[in-house]
């Protein structure tokens, strides 16, 4: 029998270097043992298929496929080279496609099962259906509008003294109108101020009280949202305030599962509210509208043009862009927190612009800004002042310049000022460490951030890591005071979740333990000993910073061109910042031709 490892052999395939992994073939070998085929075409299907699932993709587009495989398949053209002729063709003889309980599904544009546009995992398949069929009943039902509600928006909303539409009370309006509603926005557009009034609108007309959840795909979204409400509730009235929770959750403790394979279990709930949409995946998001009640009403908050969620799909974008739901959608558009003349502002519209080719645009940006290093007397000098330069410019060729060091302890002076006490020295020994001590150091060490388009080789995050520890003097052991750690997965036994961020001190005992940021403000204690899955986090992905923010971003783009690196990476990695902005590119060919290449996934959502 043929398998797909023995074609890759052939004259025409060449395919030893095609990027297929052992999941991929192993997929395609499985099926064609089980059912073989005549065609070897349908192997490669297979494995494309699942090849573009661990891509990120919920299935293989045929047509793209046929017309532009190496930008589909993130390919070099020598790869591509190795694919038969003709594979779209091919879809419509596929014998693992037939049946209810078929490992394949194809459909076609509409959705329409046996026809040949996209080629699904049934897995990714059904879960889009659940979508869209979740989506349609949430539509068809009646939803209880007040009849005052111009007035109630009236009292909530103040008109625009431009007269400029109000996209705020938009959202609140369509949200008041819809059990499912998508607001969607860049950083400081207001979507939490939105939500909030939005909130209090709904608990304001309710005869009963209404019971409210709040949730984010992370830990560290999870409590950006739950500062984020407090904060906004504050402005509210006081018996609004005591009507809405300001405790977010992570989705999987929302959904009371660590496993995507776990029972389903509806909310008691009449509202949620989800922010950063933009990072649930496909089958999480087939999961979540499954556990909402269809009578509660649902809303969704992110920002479209950020990074697609890490596994599977982008639904946020999809949903946002197509059809499906474009009467409940909102877009908010006027950013609070960036001047429109503020650089930051300036790159991320720059970096977003639906044009042929900013990279003119993107140079004139780049030419404009300052050096970072060079500025760093300036910014010494007038702190706080409104000339400071919110974006400036790094082109180092190493991270063990020397030089670097000296931006690195500048960027957490602050945090390095205060951990100085609790280090061991010569002469004395470290200071004990309260929780106020600790809540401090923690908000000092996040005024400032390195930020990684990818992991490893040169300028990657493992790498940078090393080098900011040897520039700040730290690491001379495994767990040091002053060691920042990131949780890599979530631990429901400690309360911990995949994101969180801690830092690693002499305790009010004296021990080294790592304090984590606690729900009521305080801190908690973690023994090292304890944290099994924890990196070291002076460096980030720009993955993982997703639903974060700090006051001073170094973008670090690498030196090599890299598939990763596309304008949503960019986009997100520069929206991370609240003040300021730092962008190393060594090579500024790969910067531009970073931001000129954009995420596409395949999918049918956006139909």
């Amino acid at each position: 029998m043929t398998m797909l490892k023995d074609l890759l052999k052939q004259p025409w395939g060449q395919a030893h270097a095609t990027p297929l992994t052992g999941l991929d073939t192993a997929l395609a070998n499985l099926l064609h043992s089980k059912q073989p085929s005549d065609d070897p075409r349908h192997l490669w299907l297979a494995a494309l298929t699942s090849h573009q699932w661990g891509r990120g993709h919920a299935c293989l587009d045929l047509a793209t496929l046929q017309t532009q495989a190496t930008a589909l398949l993130g390919w070099s053209d020598e790869q591509t080279a190795a694919l038969p002729a003709d594979l779209n063709q091919a879809a419509s003889t596929l014998p693992w496609t037939q049946g209810d309980a078929s490992p394949l599904v194809l459909t076609d544009d509409k959705g329409d099962a046996s026809k040949g546009a996209r080629l699904y995992l049934r897995r990714a398949w059904t879960a889009e259906q659940n979508i869209r069929q979740n989506i349609a009943q949430r539509l068809a039902l009646p939803c209880d509008v007040p009849a005052d509600l111009q007035q109630r928006l009236d009292a909530l909303f103040t008109p625009a003294s431009d007269g400029e539409p109000d996209m705020q009370r938009l959202a609140c309006e369509v949200a008041a109108q819809n059990r499912i509603t998508l607001i969607t926005g860049g950083p400081g557009t207001g979507k939490t101020t939105t939500v909030v009034k939005l909130l209090s609108l709904l608990v304001g007309t309710a005869a009963n009280e209404l019971q409210i959840h709040l949730a984010a795909p992370t830990g560290k979204a999870a409590a950006r949202l739950t500062e984020s409400i407090s904060n906004a509730l504050t402005k509210m009235p006081a018996d609004v305030q005591t009507r809405i929770p300001t405790q977010a959750q992570t989705l999987h403790r929302l959904l009371q599962t660590n496993s995507k394979a776990a029972q389903v279990h509806q909310l008691a709930t009449d509202v949620v509210v989800v922010d950063e949409a933009s990072m649930i995946d496909l089958e999480m998001m087939a999961r979540l509208l499954q556990a909402v009640p269809s009578t509660a009403r649902l809303i969704l908050l992110g920002d479209k043009d950020q990074l697609a969620s890490v596994e599977a799909g982008a639904v946020m974008s999809q949903l946002c862009t197509g059809s499906l739901l474009k009467a409940q959608t909102v877009t908010l558009i006027h950013s609070h927190r960036f001047d429109a003349k503020s650089g930051i502002g300036q790159w991320a519209r720059t970096v977003n612009a639906d044009v042929a080719d900013n990279t003119p645009a993107l140079k004139a940006l780049w030419n404009a800004a300052p050096d970072w290093l060079a500025t760093l007397p300036l910014q010494q000098t007038i702190e706080g002042d409104a000339a400071e330069p919110d974006v400036t410019r790094l082109q180092l060729t190493s991270a063990s310049d020397p030089k670097l060091a000296v931006g690195l302890r500048y960027g957490w002076r602050n945090w390095l000022a205060l951990l100085d006490a609790h280090r061991p020295s010569k002469t004395a020994p470290a200071a004990q460490c309260s929780d106020a001590q600790a809540v401090a150091l923690l908000k000092a060490f996040t005024e400032f951030c390195v930020l990684c388009a990818v992991r490893e080789g040169p300028l990657g995050v493992t790498q940078l890591n090393t080098q900011v520890e040897h520039a700040l003097g730290l690491g001379q052991s495994a767990w040091y005071a002053g060691r920042p750690v990131m949780v890599t997965r979530n631990d429901y036994a400690l309360d911990l979740m995949n994101g969180d961020i801690g830092l690693c001190l002499p305790g009010p005992d004296g021990v080294l333990r790592v304090a984590f940021p606690a729900v009521d403000g305080g801190v908690r204690w973690v023994m090292p000993s304890r944290l099994d899955s924890v990196e070291t986090v002076f460096a980030m992905t720009v993955h993982k910073s997703q639903g974060s923010e700090f006051a001073h971003v170094l973008l670090v783009i690498p030196a090599q061109e890299s598939p990763v690196l596309t304008r949503e990476l960019v986009y997100t990695g520069l929206t991370r910042a609240k003040k300021r902005l730092t962008l190393w590119a060594p090579q500024l060919g790969v910067l531009w031709n970073g931001c000129a290449r954009r995420v596409l996934r395949s999918g049918g959502l956006g139909d």
